[in-house]
């Protein structure tokens, strides 16, 4: 089986492409010739998903999934959320994402904190989501270079490295990303 996966983001494509069975290949947006930027306009993590696996199954005619991922901070009421990889700007620069959260979160005593992926999928005319959740916590230093994103400063529920500390077979079995893909591959078993 084919499927589309509405992201030319090399690190997701690797990490997802590992949790699937070998037995669905995945195209990138750039293999399907889709060059154009994806608007991310919604407001929510699930509206994101949604918004990327229409764009490809209306234009492209494509079986499709896409994600989107939010860090969501109790301590900011959910910041950055939806914003999570423009937070500090449109460069969506990770290490600037997570110097102005360590900074936002510089006088907070909570550090509790979630990421959270959406995975929007639409197959032979249907649409299903799957959401994947990871509790933790923000520390106050990068530590780490494994993963991209926050995972140098989230540090999951039940360990005691960052997610950036982990190899990424460590970090799929507990990931967010994961547990959502784990979701999508119940029922595309089916």
């Amino acid at each position: 089986m084919q499927l589309v996966f509405a992201s030319n983001n090399k690190n997701k494509i690797k990490e997802i492409q590992l949790l699937l069975p070998q037995s669905i290949e995945i195209l990138s947006l750039e293999d399907i010739g889709c060059f154009e930027e994806i608007p991310e306009t919604a407001d929510t993590i699930e509206g994101n998903a949604i918004l990327k696996v229409n764009y490809v199954t209306e234009n492209y005619g494509y079986n499709c999934f896409a994600d989107d991922t939010g860090l969501e901070v109790d301590a900011l009421n959910g910041e950055p959320g939806v914003y999570s990889a423009r937070y500090a700007g449109e460069k969506k620069d990770a290490n600037e994402n997570m110097d102005k959260l360590l900074d936002n979160l510089n006088d907070k005593s909570n550090k509790s904190a979630q990421f959270k992926t959406v995975i929007a999928l639409n197959i032979d005319g249907i649409q299903k989501l799957f959401t994947g959740i990871i509790k933790g916590t923000i520390i106050d230093q990068k530590i780490g270079t494994n993963g991209f994103g926050y995972d140098p400063i989230f540090i999951a529920d039940g360990y005691d490295k960052t997610c950036a500390e982990l190899t990424l077979e460590e970090k799929s079995v507990i990931s967010h990303r994961g547990l959502a893909v784990k979701q999508l591959i119940d029922f595309l078993g089916r």
